[in-house]
C-alpha cells in the first residue's frame, strides 16, 4: 500500500535537505515529488470494476492520506503522545486495510437507492455560498507572493467580515454541513464503480471534507484553545524553521498544495455538472475543464510557492 510509506518519504526529503548538496538535492525533490504521488494508487483502485465495497472505500480514504497525516501529527500534540507519528500511522492503516478485506463483497444495490437528489442539491447550494470565503482565502494566500506584510493586510480586511460574531458561527457551521453532507454523498457513491470524473470528484470531496476536519481542529484546537497563538502567516508556514526544512512541517506542503488544487478541482467539476444540465455545448465544456485543470495546478504551485518563502 502506497499510503504507508508517505511518512518514510518525507523524512527521507527532510534527510537530503538537511545537508543539501549535488545529488542530495535530487534526492530531494524525487522523495518529495513521489510524496505527492501517494494519493494516485488510491484513486485509480477506487474507479476498478471488481473490488469490493470495502476496498473501494478504502482507496477513496487513501487518497486523503497527505491531509489525514497532518491531522494525525495534531492530534498526537494534543494528546501529548510519545509514540511516532509513523508507527501509528502504519498501524491505524494495517487496522483499516484488515476491516476492508474482510468487509467481503457487499453487493453495491443495498447502498445505492434513491434520497441522494435533496443532499446534492443542499450540498452543492451550501459549497456555492461557501465559495465565497474559499475564494477570498486563496486570493489572500496568493499574496504571499509579494510578502508577510501584505499578505496580513488582506487578511485583516477579510477578518472584519467572516470573523464578526454572528458570521463567524455560521461560517462554521455551514462547513460542518459541507463536511457531513459530502461525506454522506462520498459513502453512497463509493458503494458501487463511478465514472472516471465522478470518482474524481468523491476522492476530491472525501479529501476535503477530512482536511476541512482536520484545519478546523488546527485552528479553534489546537492554535486557539490549546496553544493560545494567533493563526497568521507564521502559524501557516511553521515559521520560523519554514515548511521545507522542519522534519514535521515538511508534511504540510503536499496538504496545502494538493488542498488547493482540489478544492479547484472540486468546484470545476460541479460547474461541469451545471454546465452540462443546462445544456451547454460538449466542446465548451471540455475546453473549460481542461483548461480550468491547468489553472487550478498553476494556483495551488503559486500558493505553496509563496508559502515557501518565494517572492515576486
Amino acid at each position: 500500500m502506497a499510503v504507508l510509506v508517505y511518512p518514510f518519504l518525507l523524512m527521507l526529503f527532510h534527510a537530503y535537505v538537511s545537508e543539501p548538496s549535488g545529488l542530495d538535492g535530487i534526492g530531494a525533490v524525487i522523495a518529495l515529488a513521489l510524496a505527492f504521488t501517494v494519493p494516485i494508487p488510491g484513486l485509480l483502485v477506487a474507479g476498478r470494476t471488481e473490488v469490493s465495497v470495502g476496498v473501494r472505500r478504502f482507496a477513496y480514504a487513501s487518497v486523503a492520506a497527505p491531509t489525514l497525516y497532518v491531522f494525525l501529527g495534531v492530534v498526537q500534540a494534543l494528546l501529548g503522545s510519545t509514540l511516532p507519528d509513523p508507527l501509528v500511522w502504519c498501524v491505524l492503516w494495517l487496522g483499516l486495510a484488515t476491516l476492508a478485506l474482510l468487509s467481503g463483497r457487499q453487493q453495491a444495490g443495498a447502498f445505492v437507492t434513491g434520497g441522494l437528489g435533496r443532499w446534492r442539491v443542499a450540498h452543492g447550494v451550501s459549497g456555492a455560498i461557501l465559495c465565497l470565503y474559499v475564494l477570498f482565502h486563496l486570493a489572500n494566500h496568493l499574496t504571499g507572493l509579494v510578502g508577510p506584510e501584505l499578505h496580513a493586510q488582506v487578511m485583516d480586511l477579510g477578518r472584519t467580515v467572516y470573523r464578526a460574531g454572528f458570521i463567524e458561527p455560521l461560517l462554521v457551521m455551514a462547513f460542518v454541513f459541507q463536511v457531513v453532507s459530502g461525506l454522506h454523498l462520498a459513502w453512497r457513491w463509493s458503494a458501487r464503480v463511478q465514472d472516471r470524473l465522478r470518482t474524481l470528484q468523491v476522492a476530491s470531496g472525501v479529501f476535503l471534507s477530512l482536511f476541512v476536519l482536520g484545519h478546523m481542529n488546527s485552528v479553534f484546537i489546537y492554535a486557539r484553545t490549546y496553544l493560545g497563538i494567533p493563526t497568521d502567516w507564521n502559524f501557516a508556514t511553521g515559521a520560523p524553521t519554514g515548511l521545507l526544512f522542519d522534519p514535521w512541517n515538511i508534511r504540510l506542503v503536499p496538504h496545502y498544495t494538493l488542498g488547493v488544487f482540489l478544492v479547484l478541482v472540486h468546484l470545476l467539476l460541479g460547474l461541469r455538472v451545471v454546465m452540462q444540465a443546462h445544456g451547454v455545448q460538449e466542446r465548451t465544456v471540455r475546453l473549460i475543464w481542461r483548461s480550468g485543470l491547468l489553472a487550478c495546478a498553476a494556483i495551488a504551485l503559486a500558493i505553496i510557492a509563496g508559502m515557501c518563502g518565494v517572492r515576486l
